[in-house]
């Protein structure tokens, strides 16, 4: 009984005596192995610190393109809030207060007010309806409704390409009618193109109250196209 406690304490006694041949490996590598290649495509998928600008300019051009089409075309898609940028808005922007220069209303400033006023109307006026839709519950981001609402400013911008190449024949009545019926187009397509992207970060029984504002900030930009007159 003595001799089958005294086992019973050491179960593992008996493994002292065995031996380990030195022809079976004990040890080894546990990392896992990373060829040229993968290597190679990680760095160029994550790194673009070696990337030439020329193809870096390409590339982001590329992308400003991409989300010009999307505007162009507005569906429900997530492309335009997934990889936002205001590099397109910025541009946008620009292009539209250059247009706006040399008009009868800022003849005896030169110009400067009517590009301040522009910069100061798109941005703060985006900024707002941001911070109004975040209050109301909205799931994006601040950039992201940023880029949003910068981006469907195009209509309105190549809206007042075309009215300055109208107002070149004349300004009478017909010049007018073209005017009001190219501004009112563009008009609706910013605001249901804004729509489309926003409508499903917004709680169903509040999306009117996001639409009202996207709608007064687009109304007062075709404002300014419409009513734009050159300078004699």
């Amino acid at each position: 009984m003595a001799a089958a406690a005294d086992e019973a304490s050491r179960p593992f006694a008996g493994l002292s005596d065995v031996s380990i041949s030195e022809d079976i490996p004990v040890e080894g590598d546990i990392s896992v192995p990373v060829g040229p290649s993968t290597r190679r495509r990680n760095d160029d998928e994550f790194s673009t610190l070696d990337e030439p600008v020329r193809e870096t300019i390409l590339r982001d051009l590329r992308a400003v393109g991409k989300k010009f089409i999307h505007v162009l075309y507005p569906k429900r898609s997530s492309a335009l809030l997934r990889d936002w940028d205001l590099w397109g808005p910025l541009l946008l922007c620009v292009t539209l207060a250059l247009l706006l220069q040399g008009g009868a209303a800022d003849s005896d400033y030169q110009g400067g007010p009517q590009f301040a006023e522009v910069f100061v109307i798109v941005w703060f006026g985006s900024i707002i309806i941001t911070l109004n839709s975040k209050l109301l519950g909205g799931t994006i981001s601040f950039f992201q409704s940023l880029c949003v609402l910068g981006y469907c400013i195009m209509p309105l911008t190549a809206a007042m390409a075309v009215c300055r190449i109208v107002l070149v024949a004349g300004s009478g009545t017909v010049s007018f009618a073209v005017r009001l019926v190219v501004v009112t187009a563009s008009f609706g397509w910013s605001t249901f193109a804004s729509t489309a992207f926003l409508a499903d970060s917004q709680p169903a029984n509040r999306k009117a109250l996001v639409v009202y504002p996207v709608f007064l900030f687009y109304f007062v930009i075709g404002w300014m196209v419409l009513t734009f007159s050159p300078s004699q």
